[in-house]
């Protein structure tokens, strides 16, 4: 299976002037939100491998990842002369890259895509293993393809430009890359000054993370099995999403993935065994670092009811990626409706709700 370059870059202008050079210049599009044109734009806008690209231009956050979004995207390529030869750069997070790699997919049926991710969340997560999508009728990523990036470009820089809330976004994906790696990553990561996004260390742990990520999709690409690791958490962070979004206070992709952690770390616990001692780590973790998410018992209902429609699951049944222990996963794990609303009593024991 084919797989993106991945480029840690030092000198941004060199690397895009390699990777843009099969490309005819009037057939390089660079697509932002408008956070990352105001932010990251100037960075590259002048560089002369861009001197003839086209810009284009969304609203940033979660909530327009969504059909006008994507409508905007391909009226750009098209009203530009787009082609089959032409090439999209998605300079952005995890926003950016998912729609902007499903335009890609489907615009004349696809072109190519470079990522050159500008959070941390982006870079470990949504700009690597080609999954793209738009969120649809109210449900997460409801709607996408997979598309492989030509290649993603990682630029500690752009990483420096992140508020704290969005820095701890996307270090919980890495916090489940440790847990789906193993106990001394895990114990790096917590130690982790996540007030210095961009240094040495921090990217280090990037690297790592990416290339946890990049092994998986590799082995799996189409999420048939193996890639099904990558969803610790996620079945219970979506639903806590969904929810945020019903009530009209969108929470972060990535706090949603801290709680929703805590609370598959306890079904982990209950049917596997995992250990109370690194739960309990866990949970004092990201409390402190991202605080609490109040459900309330009112609440199970509409969490279970979106849970059922997760991608993953077969047959009605809801499914779960848990662990027997720090990097001993257990795809394909199943719970009933009481126990997942014990769950949801035990993060709410756990938060202090």
């Amino acid at each position: 299976m084919p797989s993106s370059s991945l480029f840690f870059s030092e000198n941004l202008q060199s690397d895009l002037i390699f990777l843009l050079s099969g490309y005819a210049p009037s057939q390089v599009f660079v697509l932002c939100d408008t956070t990352t044109a105001a932010l990251c734009l100037p960075v590259v806008k002048d560089f002369k491998c861009l001197e003839q690209a086209c810009f284009l231009t969304i609203p940033a956050g979660d909530l327009h990842k969504d059909v006008t979004s994507l409508t905007t995207v391909w009226e750009g390529l098209s009203r530009q002369g787009g082609t089959r030869k032409s090439v999209l750069i998605n300079l952005g997070g995890g926003m950016v890259t998912d729609l902007g790699g499903f335009a890609a997919a489907s615009f004349k049926r696809g072109i190519d895509v470079i990522n050159l991710p500008t959070s941390i969340l982006g870079a470990v997560d949504a700009s690597v293993g080609g999954k793209t999508g738009i969120n649809f009728n109210g449900l997460k990523n409801e709607i996408g393809a997979f598309h492989l990036p030509k290649a993603v470009v990682f630029y500690a820089p752009f990483f420096r430009t992140l508020d704290k809330k969005n820095v701890l976004s996307g270090f919980a994906e890495m916090l489940k890359h440790g847990l789906l790696s193993d106990s001394v990553y895990l114990a790096q990561l917590l130690s982790l000054d996540l007030s210095q996004p961009g240094n040495a260390a921090f990217m280090d742990a990037v690297r790592r993370s990416v290339g946890i990520k990049v092994d998986i999709t590799t082995k799996d690409p189409t999420e048939k099995s193996l890639r099904k690791a990558l969803n610790l958490g996620h079945t219970t962070a979506h639903a806590f999403e969904s929810l945020s979004h019903h009530r009209g206070e969108p929470v972060l992709h990535g706090y949603a993935v801290a709680w929703g952690l805590i609370c598959e770390l306890y079904l982990s616990a209950k049917k596997l065994g995992f250990p109370s001692q690194t739960l309990q780590q866990v949970i004092r973790f990201v409390k402190k670092a991202y605080g609490i998410f109040h459900i309330t018992c009112d609440d199970y209902a509409y969490l279970i009811e979106t849970m059922t429609h997760d991608k993953k699951n077969e047959n009605a049944t809801i499914n779960f990626t848990l662990l027997e222990a720090v990097g001993d996963i257990r795809l394909d794990q199943t719970a009933d409706k009481a126990l997942i609303e014990e769950m949801f009593d035990f993060y709410r024991d756990a938060m202090g709700i």
